[in-house]
């Protein structure tokens, strides 16, 4: 199975480039296996859209993600992605309006509507200290989770690629 692992965020708005800084990381580990590709979308959404069309069988999502909680902690979650057939046609127009610099959510649920977004998503999220700075510097508590936040992308792609368990004769 072909594993995306993308990092996104704006690595000129402080914290918020951690998804790319944890990308960058996972890309040198010598342990990320041969079926996991990395890639480095910053705030592209489109370009996140237009890699899952390569087709993948599952996609990891490093980004901040503000939580209220200690800054870099580490979260792992799948995303919720809104269901745009329920929203009005104006909305729907408003809410795919500007992809090619579009959210996370956006993205995604711009591939799950044209067939390209793997059925196994997560998003290993830190939060950051200041979600609204500026500079390209990350805080030093969300600068020391990108090594967890390493490991818990090679365990989830691990599971992944882990063969399933042959049942057990009755």
């Amino acid at each position: 199975m072909r594993i995306l692992v993308a990092g996104v965020g704006n690595a000129l708005r402080g914290d918020d480039g951690f998804g790319v800084f944890a990308v960058q990381a996972l890309g040198r580990d010598p342990r990320l296996p041969q079926q996991a590709r990395v890639i480095e979308t910053g705030i592209g959404g489109i370009h996140l859209v237009q890699e899952l069309m390569a087709g993948y069988g599952a996609l990891i999502v490093f980004d901040a993600l503000d939580r209220a909680a200690a800054p870099g902690r580490l979260f792992l979650v799948e995303p919720e992605l809104p269901d745009v057939h329920a929203l009005s046609e104006r909305k729907r127009r408003d809410f795919f309006a500007d992809v090619h610099y579009a959210t996370p959510v956006r993205a995604l649920t711009l591939a799950r509507e044209i067939g390209v977004l793997p059925g196994l998503v997560r998003i290993i999220g830190c939060q950051p200290a200041d979600p609204n700075a500026f500079g390209t510097d990350l805080h030093a508590d969300v600068a020391a989770a990108i090594p967890a936040a390493v490991e818990m992308a090679l365990e989830v792609i691990a599971g992944i690629l882990r063969p399933e368990p042959a049942d057990a004769p009755p």
